[in-house]
């Protein structure tokens, strides 16, 4: 037992010298760091005392550069300020040296005025003193002169105002004469030279119009297809286009009659795809009839802006300009409408350019005076009033409207303008060849004749063919019967004998067509 205890007790001794040993290792171990950290605090404090005194006296250099550099360029400024204001002074000093020598003339003007003002007055005083002693004078010999010729003054006046008066009214009237037969020389010199002129600048051909347009054929057995089985594709072709197909001996050829060119030109332009086509019945010519009609209107606005470009005109709406266009398919006496208001347009142009008037609006007025005539068959009234609400319709100018109203002398011209195209109307119509009376004559009669079959309830359209002596009236077969048709042929009939001269006979021929058509799916 004891030695158990010896053991533990020397144990304990040796864990207590143990514990106070390191403690006492510990203790001088925290006092060497605190030392060391004492110490690096110390030399940080240091540093920064330093640094901060090193940054102090580089910012007072700094704030002593920028004070410096504030100071030149405060007294750059105030030097450049000094400078202003020493020739403002100088300018100041000028002016007013300038003021001194103009008071200066001023003031010797001033004097010269008074001394004139007082040599004036002594004038005025010897002028009216002269002006008396005159009037004496003349009174004495006014007294002198009644006294030798027994008149008074009155009466010698009215002598010789007598006297003068006739040799003047004499002198004036042979003046007033000669005046007038030179100056109407000068106009008709002029007048002609420049009408001359004018056509000589702007001569045009003239155009022949006929009623038959001839189609060549590849072959002589393209007319029996044309004709077709029992007539039907020649009948079919006559009652779409409204054109009387003449099939003679003349070899590989067809004429196609129609007093109207637009339907004449459809007829050709149909019948020439239907041969180079090679399938000709009933279907495909009402086919190509409807094609050559959509061409047709592509054709005539062509037609229409060509002339334009040609005439050199601009700003025209563009149905305006398919309304031109279709001038070239009407005549007028013969003469083709379009090709004399490019004439007319050319013939204004030249004379305005001549008189000092506008060129382009002249050379526009030419060519729309006849404007009316393009759809005088569709719509009623004469040329000029549809020409004139056209001109309207489309805004053109007031002189381009006033020309076409007037171009006839139904109203009065306004302008310088409506008088040059008027002239150059005369001229184009009137030149030799330009018009045939007969032509115009024979048109208004087909015309005549399909206005009486049209005016008839149910008629869907109708031709005049056979130059005339047929009339072909197609009526709508929901609104007209059988009965009703052979009735209308009969009105036709009787309005024509009654309204119409006309050499020979004129057969009605009233179609009325039923088709059913239903689509196989």
């Amino acid at each position: 037992m004891y030695p158990a205890i010896i053991t533990f007790s020397f144990a304990l001794v040796t864990l207590i010298v143990g514990i106070l040993f390191g403690y006492a290792l510990c203790k001088d171990a925290y006092e060497k760091k605190l030392s060391q950290a004492k110490q690096t605090a110390e030399d940080i404090v240091s540093d920064a005392k330093k640094a901060a005194k090193s940054l102090q006296k580089e910012k007072l250099l700094e704030a002593k550069d920028e004070i410096h550099q504030y100071r030149e360029k405060q007294e750059d400024e105030l030097k450049e300020r000094r400078k202003d204001v020493q020739r403002q002074e100088n300018r100041i000093l000028e002016r007013q040296d300038i003021l001194d020598k103009k008071d200066q003339s001023l003031e010797k003007r001033e004097e010269n005025i008074e001394n004139n003002e007082n040599d004036i007055s002594a004038r005025q005083q010897k002028l009216s003193e002269k002006d008396k002693q005159l009037t004496e004078t003349l009174n004495e010999q006014q007294a002198e002169l009644v006294r030798v010729s027994n008149l008074t003054r009155e009466q010698a006046r009215k002598i010789i105002l007598g006297k003068l008066n006739k040799e003047l009214v004499h002198e004036r009237a042979k003046m007033i004469k000669e005046s007038n037969e030179q100056a109407k020389q000068h106009v008709e010199k002029d007048a002609k030279a420049l009408i001359v002129a004018a056509i000589q600048r702007s001569a045009a051909d003239t155009v022949s119009e006929s009623t038959v347009t001839t189609v060549t054929l590849p072959n002589e057995d393209m007319k029996g297809r044309i004709i077709g089985r029992e007539g039907r594709n020649i009948r079919t072709i006559e009652s779409l286009t409204g054109v009387d197909l003449i099939i003679d001996d003349t070899p590989e050829a067809v004429a196609l009659s129609a007093y109207d060119p637009v339907r004449r030109e459809i007829a050709r332009m149909a019948l020439e795809k239907l041969i180079e086509d090679g399938r000709i019945h009933p279907a495909r010519i009402e086919e190509m009839v409807d094609k050559a009609r959509k061409e047709m209107d592509d054709h005539i606005r062509e037609i229409g802006e060509q002339t334009i470009y040609s005439l050199g005109i601009s700003s025209i709406n563009p149905d305006l300009i398919k309304i031109i266009g279709r001038m070239q398919y009407r005549t007028s006496y013969g003469q083709n409408v379009l090709s004399h208001s490019i004439e007319v347009a050319k013939l204004s142009a030249v004379m305005a350019a001549e008189m000092g008037e506008d060129v382009m609006l002249a050379k526009r007025a030419g060519l729309l005076h006849d404007i009316g005539k393009s759809i005088d068959r569709e719509v009623d009234g004469s040329h000029v009033e549809i020409g004139v609400d056209i001109a309207t319709k489309y805004k053109e100018p007031e002189v381009v409207i006033n020309t076409i109203a007037s171009h006839h002398g139904d109203v009065e011209p306004t302008s310088f303008i409506a008088t040059i195209v008027a002239t150059a109307d005369a001229i184009s119509a009137a030149r030799p060849g330009a018009r045939s009376e007969s032509m115009e004559n024979y048109i208004h009669r087909l015309e005549k004749l399909e206005e009486i079959a049209n005016k008839h309830d149910g008629v869907d359209h109708c031709y005049a063919i056979q130059a005339g002596h047929e009339i072909r009236v197609m009526v709508k077969p929901e609104e007209i019967s059988d009965d009703q048709a052979a009735i209308l042929a009969r009105d036709i009939k009787g309005e024509i004998e009654q309204n119409l001269e006309y050499p020979g006979h004129i057969k009605v021929t009233v179609v009325r067509e039923v088709r059913k058509v239903e689509l196989a799916k």
